[in-house]
């Protein structure tokens, strides 16, 4: 194999590398429902960052799986299939540790404690009237967590 022939195989083979990590690492999905209206409104693009749960932040915008449903365990397509929606679009209210939000989210008034337990999150849509959120279920496991949405596509 000649010198070119070998930089063009080594560029070839990071470019497919440098893919497969941008695939692992960020996701787009669709807005799909009006909770998180006038943030985002349905039919929007979204980038979202696969993160950790340990590095949610109150007031970041996160993709969870939906309520009543396990995250799946395969990695998701760039997009969910096509019928009801996989995931939810909600904005992070508490996180592990945080002062339990009783006066805003009525599900958790008689929660235990004083704290947001490790392992659980406090969600809320944008719009309350038409999100279903931690106001109705309470905590929402971080094992639902896809990502952190990063930005809106054109």
């Amino acid at each position: 194999m000649t010198g070119a022939a070998l930089t063009g195989a080594l560029a070839a083979v990071g470019l497919l590398g440098a893919g497969w990590w941008l695939r692992r690492r960020y996701v787009t999905v669709t807005v799909d429902g009006e909770s998180m209206l006038p943030t985002y409104r349905p039919g929007e693009r979204l980038l979202v960052r696969r993160v950790a749960a340990a590095s949610l932040r109150t007031g970041q915008v996160v993709v969870l799986s939906r309520f009543g449903r396990p995250r799946p365990a395969a990695p998701v397509s760039r997009d969910p299939a096509p019928g009801p929606p996989q995931w939810i679009i909600k904005r992070v209210a508490a996180v592990p540790g945080d002062p339990i939000p009783r006066d805003t989210v009525a599900a958790l008034r008689g929660a235990p404690g004083t704290r947001v337990p490790d392992g659980r999150v406090v969600v809320l849509g944008d719009n309350p009237p038409r999100s279903l959120d931690s106001r109705q279920t309470g905590y929402v496991t971080t094992d639902r967590l896809l990502g952190v949405v990063l930005r809106r596509l054109r």
